[in-house]
């Protein structure tokens, strides 16, 4: 991968709208995989035979209030990359709290493993709403996908998740990258 030349993080740049009013949506099947309200994670697993994490990045960074609601002015960020058989197919963005992390200090040491594992079988998360992203060019997310040779000849789309554990928020977002939304298309 050619990701030498760009900076981390990747998805500060992204703007979001609800998916309960949603301005506009993509046609199905991707629509379907941006509302699922299951585990992307285990949703991918059976797209493939190899399921990989790639961590892009992880360190803490000053909340901003286009993207987070809450009163923490720092937040842990990981970025990474969901790769089947050897493909890109997701770019996921995931914020936390300090507090979550004091109680889930797990969450700070995930390396490879997938953090969509850990949401869906400890009951004590809570999923909350999602929200859909459209993204366009010039961004650093297209970016990412052109340094991984996959070209968006049309929007990229993605979905965001608020999750709770004990009342502490975590947030989590999923951008589809063109490899993966040629593959849903042939579905």
């Amino acid at each position: 991968m050619g990701l030498s030349s760009l900076t981390f993080p990747f998805g500060d740049d992204i703007r979001w709208f609800t998916a309960q009013a949603p301005q506009v949506l993509p046609t199905q099947p991707l629509k379907d995989w941006l509302l699922s309200e299951g585990s992307l994670t285990q949703k991918l697993k059976l797209c493939c035979d190899q399921f990989e994490v790639i961590v892009l990045g992880e360190q803490w960074i000053t909340a901003d209030p286009r993207e987070w609601h809450g009163p923490e002015q720092q937040l842990w960020l990981r970025e990474v990359l969901l790769q089947l058989d050897g493909t890109p197919w997701v770019f996921a963005r995931t914020l936390m709290s300090p507090q979550l992390l004091q109680q889930q200090q797990q969450l700070e040491q995930l390396g490879q493993r997938p953090l969509g594992e850990l949401l869906f079988s400890d009951l004590n998360f809570v999923a909350g709403d999602i929200d859909i992203c459209h993204i366009e060019a010039p961004s650093s997310v297209n970016d990412l996908a052109s340094a991984l040779k996959q070209t968006a000849s049309t929007t990229l789309w993605g979905r965001r998740r608020h999750f709770s554990y004990q009342q502490h928020p975590l947030i989590v977002a999923e951008v589809f990258l063109p490899a993966a939304e040629a593959a849903i298309k042939r579905t």
